[in-house]
């Protein structure tokens, strides 16, 4: 047996899993509601480790590490960001999308909700809608693409090229099979190997420098300021780095998971399951990098790899404190943040290209096998896109998401807070707002003013868009206000 072997083993076993999950999905889907919302089914455990999973992506044992491995405790303001933005979206938005998107005509897609929501009978709403989530969805999925090569480049030794497509095709097998029902299931999995791996790994760099003291003084000793929050970071930084958080409001990738719900019931249970994992994670990810520090310091012969790459800093520690057997459970995590979150994103944008586009406006009268398998074909078309986007061997899976973070919290943030919470909200100001949301996120990213996170302005500018363009629009109809106290009846009679 080779050192490698059980790692290897580890990975078939895992991969294995995941495909065998997809065939049980493939079983149970019937329909195009199936595919790409389950049938609205998921209990509350698997509503909270979906939606956990699907947001954290490779860059919570890549990205995140890495940013702290290379600055200290100051780059963990991004995790308290994450963690008040989560709670918020589970608290205002949650709950209030399950009941809205059945309400309104049973919408299965964001691009659904807001034509539905707002009865924008041009479908103007849907395809500009449907167009944001394919633009920055394809730079999302290929930050998941890059961080599924550098973990098989790390592993297995395989170069670049390669790396990607076997990361991309491991991913895409079983979303292409299983849909929805096989992303969520696979995804309560994954996000259990994510937190076992992220509570594992940070004891045990501690435990090898001989505790939290020890490794504290080899850090100060190593790394001058790494226990400072402030370092480095001025008001302009701190607030980029907590206005992550307000991307939670606009991810469809997330958002998807509220709207599959088995009922608005399962969202309080969620909540707070959702959130414990969420927190526990974050946590590990900060003390992996920080404690990385100490560890790498005082074994200047084994961290030419992560001093190269600090988003390899995860990686290395799984692969030279755990034997083989356990390292290869360590590992297969970090795919598993990158197949959960990646899976998810090729299913959003299935869904918009054959609900949102197919469907309304090329073949109406489309059976439901026919929807289906046009669905699956996307999703094969979209991971081909990504690979090609990921090609540059250079690229940093935070500075990927961080892109693709922005737009769709500027440009779906506001409008999906705004449309739940107040009923004045028009069509037009709904098209405003998206519209300057995205804009600005992409011309903000070119100039990069201020150096300030491009969601903040984006966000901001958006809202303001929203409000003013509704105010002086024409009221919406009566039956969109009924509708809106009606679902308000809901959320107040379920305590939400």
């Amino acid at each position: 047996m080779t050192a490698n072997t059980p790692t290897i083993v580890t990975f078939a076993i895992y991969l294995l899993g995941m495909l065998l999950i997809g065939w049980a999905g493939y079983k149970a889907t019937s329909n195009l509601s199936d595919y790409i919302l389950g049938g609205r089914s998921l209990g509350s455990v698997v509503t909270a480790l979906s939606a956990g999973a699907s947001d954290m992506s490779g860059w919570l044992l890549m990205g995140l590490p890495g940013a702290v491995f290379a600055t200290g405790l100051s780059a963990s303001w991004i995790a308290i960001g994450l963690c008040i933005g989560a709670w918020l979206n589970w608290r205002f938005v949650a709950a209030r999308l399950r009941v809205y998107t059945e309400k309104v005509g049973n919408a299965l897609t964001l691009p659904d909700y807001f034509t539905n929501r707002f009865e924008d009978g041009s479908s103007l709403l849907r395809i500009v809608t449907a167009l944001v989530i394919l633009v920055f969805f394809t730079v999302y999925c290929a930050s998941g693409v890059v961080a599924g090569a550098r973990l098989f480049e790390s592993m297995f030794g395989m170069d670049y090229q390669t790396a990607l497509w076997v990361g991309a095709v491991a991913t895409m097998a079983y979303v292409f099979i299983g849909g929805f029902l096989a992303v969520s299931w696979t995804d309560t999995i994954q996000a259990s190997l994510m937190i076992t791996a992220l509570i594992l790994a940070p004891l045990m760099v501690i435990y090898a420098d001989g505790g939290v003291g020890a490794s504290a003084a080899i850090i100060d000793t190593a790394r001058s300021g790494a226990f400072d929050m402030f370092k480095g970071q001025g008001a302009i930084a701190i607030i980029s780095l907590l206005a992550w958080g307000l991307g939670y409001f606009g991810q469809p990738h997330i958002l998807v998971r509220f709207m599959a719900a088995e009922s608005i019931k399962t969202i309080p249970n969620a909540r707070r399951i959702g959130m414990t994992w969420m927190v526990l994670c974050l946590g590990g990810a900060v003390a992996v990098g920080f404690f990385g520090i100490a560890f790498f310091a005082s074994r200047p012969e084994i961290a030419a790899n992560v001093n190269g790459n600090h988003e390899l800093v995860f990686l290395e520690v799984a692969k030279l404190l755990f034997n083989p057997w356990i390292s290869g459970v360590l590992l297969a995590a970090v795919l598993a943040a990158v197949m959960s979150t990646l899976s998810c994103q090729l299913l959003v944008c299935s869904s918009a290209l054959t609900q949102d586009i197919y469907k309304t406006f090329l073949h109406k009268n489309a059976s439901q096998k026919q929807l289906v398998w046009f669905g699956r074909a996307m999703v094969f078309a979209i991971a081909v896109i990504a690979i090609l986007i990921a090609q540059d061997p250079k690229a940093k899976v935070l500075g990927m998401v961080s892109n693709a973070w922005a737009g769709f919290g500027a440009a779906f943030g506001p409008l999906v807070l705004i449309s739940l919470l107040w009923a004045r909200m028009t069509r037009n100001g709904a098209l405003a707002g998206m519209v300057v949301g995205a804009v600005t996120v992409l011309v903000w990213q070119h100039y990069q003013w201020f150096k300030l996170y491009e969601i903040v302005p984006g966000f901001t500018l958006s809202a303001i868009a929203i409000i003013v363009v509704s105010l002086l629009d024409k009221a919406p109809s009566a039956t969109i206000t009924a509708k809106h106290r009606e679902v308000e009846a809901e959320i107040a009679a379920h305590g939400e």
